[in-house]
């Protein structure tokens, strides 16, 4: 077809020829050039100012590939902008559009009854020399947030709370935390607003809106156009304010993954283009591929070779030139919340969960995630307190693993206190010195509740908001697990490249980690056995600046009785010192770097009940420590 221009109102639409453009809207030299999918025979393009039809420009069927349209329109008049599609089944929305306006209020019932129309999204983003960080899965420490929840709360003391924009602002905080990469519940655009539900095929069922919200993001959404009630101020510019998020933490050296669901009536290749769009257009780090996902076809696609892919299992996928693929489900969380619990039967489970580390893919571990109790809860709950939800508790799992240290809920029991501070000092250690990538839910560090709550996914209101003012009633929480991150990244041995091997394949003495028992190089598998200790050997790591690793013994002891372990030799001129014992409530658990008391009996220590107890092996020689019984 030649060259040829048809002038419609006030817009020029060009017919060109079909071009190779990318789906949605594209700036060009003459304006703009629109690609898009619409099912049928004709489609046009609705215009709207101010509401009101000021266009309706029809896509050329010579244009049309597919269920692909295309046209390119002339001139710079498109700011302030609405636009739709029409085909034979009405009005509807571009499916490719990067902004949307209808939804800038979160929450607002009213919504679903107003039109959703895309808006013309022309300014380029001025990234600098922006880049994606690719942290290694050993050198990452996830911190996972609800874009809203993460600031709402009036306690986070931010500007514009329950935004992109407020986020930035707790990057200082992120920081000090020492965690290397924020995930984010779904960011993109969705509606939040309930509507009832019609799988029964009732005619007569209510349109209105059930009154709750979708909270967390999950289901059906336009996957190209970060969320516009996430976004500040009067006039919501919700790609640009997403892009100076990502910006701002790459330049604090902060990661970003996104989490997308997908309901499965997606079709692959939008889901393809999709994730695409996120780590191109938006420069994400990865994405959490979360409800359905095409994966095998994902892991093909040479544009995210070397982006990182969370899903449920790769257990088939072929094997990547990087290492960019991450295993990420509840395994990790089941099994060591039974080892924390103390049940019978769970020293494999321990040992597995503890040194799982693929060569083709990285292990995501958590204790908490965003479907089930927080860690606070965890020890403080064992039956689901789901009244608020609406639905007679009858929803969320039944089945939590975890023990509520003698009371249910909250309580000013000195001792119950003082356990569940020793359960959580369990359960961090556990998370972080395993070997996968360890992922902390946030508000987790100074012990956030949800008050029981293990599916709060309608819950838009402080059962879900991160209560700020908890950092400084557990700042003890918080102290530990910041110094214990930053443990993990000192000693490598805790986070090896490959998984351990439990041989000496370097020839120094050791292996690389070994079993124990309460007697040494005698691992204990019975059913009713509840003690591991496992030796890690510095020689098979290193520490920042290049030097060996130092030696360590972890103690576990998951009875409620205690053990007396023995404690392996070491090589000439090293003494085993204290670093952490979740006993010690007087030190919070941590006997910090330079300070690490030395056993005086070498040979063997009593571990206390419910306890883990880390020892280090230092050289003597200009190691200045008090002495340890």
């Amino acid at each position: 077809m030649g060259d040829g221009q048809v002038k419609t109102g006030e817009m020029e639409k060009i017919q060109n020829g079909h071009r190779n453009f990318p789906l949605g809207i594209t700036k060009t030299e003459k304006g703009i050039h629109i690609c898009t999918v619409a099912p049928g025979e004709s489609c046009s393009l609705v215009v709207y100012r101010d509401g009101k039809i000021i266009e309706k420009i029809p896509f050329s069927p010579e244009e049309k590939v597919g269920d692909v349209w295309s046209m390119e329109l002339c001139g710079d008049g498109f700011s302030g902008l609405e636009y739709c599609l029409e085909t034979e089944r009405g009005e509807q929305p571009d499916i490719y559009g990067r902004e949307f306006r209808g939804r800038e209020q979160w929450g607002d019932l009213s919504s679903v009854k107003r039109p959703v129309r895309s808006c013309f999204v022309l300014e380029d983003f001025d990234w600098e020399d922006d880049r994606p960080l690719k942290y290694a899965f050993g050198e990452m420490v996830i911190y996972k947030l609800h874009p809203r929840g993460f600031t709402k709360h009036a306690s986070s003391h931010t500007s514009d709370r329950g935004t992109f924009k407020a986020i930035t602002e707790k990057i200082p905080y992120m920081k000090e935390l020492g965690i290397t990469t924020v995930e984010l519940l779904p960011p993109n655009e969705f509606c939040e607003v309930m509507m009832p539900d019609q799988s029964d095929g009732n005619p007569y069922r209510s349109q209105e809106p059930t009154g709750r919200l979708n909270y967390w993001g999950y289901g059906e959404g336009f996957y190209f156009a970060p969320k516009a009630s996430y976004s500040s101020g009067g006039h919501k510019r919700p790609a640009a304010e997403f892009c100076s998020l990502v910006k701002e933490l790459h330049q604090n050296g902060l990661e970003l993954i996104v989490e997308l669901y997908f309901t499965g009536k997606e079709n692959p290749s939008l889901i393809l283009e999709a994730v695409r769009f996120w780590v191109m257009q938006y420069h994400v780090d990865g994405v959490h591929l979360s409800g359905y996902a095409p994966a095998g076809l994902l892991v093909r696609d040479p544009w995210l070779s070397e982006t990182k892919l969370f899903a449920t299992s790769w257990e088939n996928a072929e094997n990547g030139r990087v290492r960019h693929l991450g295993e990420y489900n509840d395994g990790f969380l089941v099994d060591m919340r039974i080892v924390l619990k103390g049940d019978e039967d769970q020293i494999n489970k321990l040992i597995f969960r503890n040194r799982r580390n693929p060569a083709g893919f990285g292990v995501i571990n958590y204790m908490a995630n965003t479907n089930g109790f927080t860690m606070m809860d965890m020890v403080s709950y064992e039956m689901k307190h789901n009244e608020a939800n609406g639905e007679n508790n009858r929803d969320g799992t039944d089945y939590n693993h975890t023990w509520n240290c003698g009371v249910e809920g909250p309580t000013r029991k000195k001792k119950i206190v003082q356990m569940r501070r020793k359960q959580l000092r369990n359960a961090f250690l556990l998370l972080f010195l395993s070997q996968g990538t360890p992922l902390l839910q946030a508000g987790d560090e100074f012990g956030s509740t949800k008050n029981g709550n293990n599916n709060s996914y309608c819950q838009d209101n402080e059962i879900s908001w991160i209560n700020w003012n908890l950092l400084e009633t557990n700042r003890d929480i918080f102290e530990f697990v910041k110094y214990v991150i930053a443990f993990r990244k000192e000693h490598s041995v805790f986070h090896m490249g490959t998984e351990p091997k439990n041989t000496d394949y370097l020839v120094c003495g050791h292996p690389d980690v070994s079993y124990h028992g309460v007697k040494t190089w005698c691992p204990e598998f019975e059913n009713f056995r509840r003690q591991l200790g496992i030796m890690y050997c510095g020689e098979y790591g290193e520490k920042t600046g290049g030097a060996p690793d130092d030696y360590f013994y972890t103690a576990y002891n998951m009875h409620w009785e205690p053990h007396e372990f023995a404690l392996p030799k070491l090589p000439k001129g090293m003494m085993w010192h204290l670093a952490f014992n979740t006993d010690d409530n007087e030190n919070n658990g941590i006997y910090r770097h330079g300070e690490e008391p030395v056993l005086k009996n070498q040979k063997q220590f009593m571990v206390p009940p419910r306890c883990v107890v880390v020892f280090i092996g230092l050289r003597s020689i200009g190691h200045d420590a008090k002495i340890q019984e």
